[in-house]
């Protein structure tokens, strides 16, 4: 396994909050898999399900697509991917890579007004996917059918270029860009972040150091595509020489079924976001899993791994804008790693981290300060350049290594023997579900609603550990009546999923602070104080609506999962505020509660949750239920 140094630094005094990585090495991305292809050309590139390509068959794929899109697409040029886990996803992947264009990754369902505002803010050269749910000036223009296996009906899509001068260019990334992903802006449209070639080869070397991911090895493909963490475990595949793993959408919601995968998938390596991790890692451990190593990253994670894990799991840190790793800390098999958040660890190599205080300069070793990054994994930057000028900041003199810093509004604390220790944010930012989200790119996506005179959002605890976002929001006067169940559903659109609040009240006014800034303070608690009468008021959420005591149980545990004391028979889970990691834990606490296993797609289909009482009354073993 890669060890990580703490180097001193001259100029700076002993006993300050600075560490180095070790010296990285640089690594290629697209030559590493073209050499695979041509070393081991039958050996499995991508399986997905009963689809297995070999790395000669990609090669081709990936040609073939590249063709498609050549003379109209341009070093430099964005290509936004609106693709699911796919073999035309890794294709298309790797002929944008080809043609030394940037790659985009927007996912299946970005939602149709986020996507709109994107393909204008952007005006990215092509968009690959289904041409419905493409924006207007894509669906309107020039498309290509782009061929891969399982894929139909998917085009590389050109916006229709507009008469006269009016039409504006499109934006282009600068030299030397791999990729760029979009992370939560405050302005209500999101930034994008440009990642070099450089910065990324250096962090798959590094990864297939610390995996010893190569030939023979299966590694999971499951993080979400517009999720930077899914750049690492896609390209980590194709130049390594392993075989990827297209992870079936029931897995993402039911951690069972997860571990069920890993077995009959034969993974080796993978990667979890950390709301789907913890349930994993409160389940025992399955015997005899093949899975080595399971990197866990995108939010604190809470626990450490139990000496039944028989996976080495890296708990690792990093901001899209230091190329999705900065620092790790690794825990082996069978060991006791004690009780608690575990530490984000030492810097990876190439990686400078220094904790600083208001004025940017390193605090002594113990104190806690916003954490700072340099070095080699720095993303190029914003494409926006005030907004690179604003977190990315010279830096102090005689930091040796880098002379620039990405300001990452996190807390930190560095122990003397230089692990860090993330403590939350400074700022509104908030992580849901392993993504960052801005509270005020949500409440601007409200505020673009004609019904919506002001908006506020605000942060809470999730029952089940993280964050959840709660809606605030001033209907205007005029007009007929607002619903909120209806603001939530026009919101969706806008927003990615983790970033739809889920819940929306409706305020005839704002409480206030001193600075007559909308007091969210005070909205929080007087939240918590109605939902607290609410409790006290009734026998429970199911006291007036449940019919029977299977139906009180569920609607008992779905509102502890979603902090709403509500909760009717009649609601839906997902609508209600459920999400893949309330849904995980559902199926769990059904499964402890009743000794019944019921799978994803099964709770997805019930259209209420007396119809999932229904269903766990059927499938209980026992014939006296309800």
């Amino acid at each position: 396994m890669t060890t990580i140094q703490d180097l001193p630094l001259s100029g700076l005094l002993p006993g300050l909050s600075v560490a180095h990585g070790r010296p990285h090495r640089d690594g290629a991305v697209l030559d590493l898999f073209t050499s695979w292809a041509r070393r081991t050309p039958q050996a499995p590139a991508l399986i997905d399900g009963g689809l297995t390509l070999s790395y000669a068959e990609l090669d081709r794929l990936a040609d073939g697509i590249a063709g498609q899109l050549a003379g109209r697409v341009r070093p430099g040029d964005l290509v936004g991917l609106c693709l699911d886990h796919s073999a035309a996803l890794v294709a298309a992947t790797l002929a944008v890579a080809r043609l030394g264009a940037v790659h985009l990754p927007l996912g299946p369902r970005p939602g149709e007004r986020r996507l709109r505002a994107v393909a204008e803010q952007l005006r990215p050269a092509c968009l690959i996917g289904d041409p419905a749910l493409l924006p207007p000036a894509h669906r309107d223009g020039r498309h290509h059918p782009v061929t891969a296996p399982g894929a139909t009906g998917i085009v590389a899509a050109f916006a229709e270029q507009r008469d006269g001068a009016g039409g504006a260019e499109a934006v282009r990334a600068p030299k030397g860009t791999q990729y760029t992903v979009l992370t939560s802006g405050s302005t209500g449209l999101p930034k994008a972040v440009a990642v070099g070639q450089t910065a990324l080869g250096a962090l798959l070397t590094w990864y297939r150091e610390l995996t010893g991911l190569g030939p023979g090895d299966r590694h999971s493909l499951l993080i979400g595509v517009a999720f930077d963490p899914h750049l690492m475990e896609l390209w980590a595949g194709l130049t390594s020489g392993a075989a990827l793993c297209v992870a079936p959408e029931a897995v993402r919601w039911d951690p069972a079924a997860l571990t069920d995968w890993w077995r009959t998938a034969g993974i080796t390596v993978g990667v979890l976001p950390t709301p789907l991790a913890e349930p994993v890692l409160d389940r025992p451990w399955p015997a005899d899993l093949p899975l080595r190593h399971l990197t866990v990253g995108g939010d604190r994670l809470r626990r450490t791994p139990g000496p039944d894990v028989t996976a080495t799991v890296h708990n690792a840190y990093g901001p899209a804008e230091a190329t999705v790793t900065t620092t790790v800390h690794s825990m082996a098999p069978g060991a006791d790693h004690g009780t608690g958040a575990p530490p984000i660890g030492r810097p990876v190599p190439g990686a400078i981290v220094l904790v600083a205080d208001g004025n940017g300069r390193p605090v002594p070793r113990g104190e806690a300060g916003e954490l700072r990054i340099g070095g080699q994994g720095l993303a190029i930057g914003y494409l926006d350049p005030e907004l690179t000028a604003e977190r990315f900041v010279s830096a102090p003199d005689d930091l040796d290594g880098t002379d620039r810093v990405y300001r990452t509004g996190d807390r930190v604390l560095m122990r003397e023997d230089g692990v860090l220790e993330f403590l939350g944010r400074l700022d509104d930012q908030v992580k849901v579900s392993g993504v960052r989200i801005e509270p005020a790119e949500v409440e601007a996506a409200l505020e673009r609603d004609p019904r919506v005179r002001r908006a506020a959002v605000v942060a809470r605890p999730a029952p089940v550990g993280g964050a959840q976002l709660l809606a605030f929001a001033q209907p205007v006067t005029e007009g007929a009546p607002v619903d909120g169940a209806e603001l939530l559903a026009a919101v969706r659109p806008w927003l990615p999923e983790q970033a739809v609040p889920s819940a929306l009240r409706l305020v005839d006014a704002f409480p206030l602070d001193a600075n007559g800034k909308i007091d969210r303070a005070a909205l929080l608690k007087a939240e918590e104080t109605a939902a607290q009468q609410g409790a006290e008021g009734s026998a429970g959420p199911a006291a007036d609506g449940a019919a029977t005591p299977t139906e009180r149980t569920v609607l008992r545990i779905c509102a502890g999962l979603l902090g709403r004391s509500d909760l009717d028979p009649a609601d839906n889970f997902l609508d209600a505020g459920g999400t893949s990691v309330t849904a995980a834990r559902l199926l769990a606490a059904l499964e402890e509660e009743f000794g019944v296993r019921l799978r994803a797609p099964m709770l997805l289909r019930q259209p209420d949750l007396r119809a999932l009482a229904r269903l766990v009354d059927e499938r209980r073993p026992d014939a006296a239920a309800g």
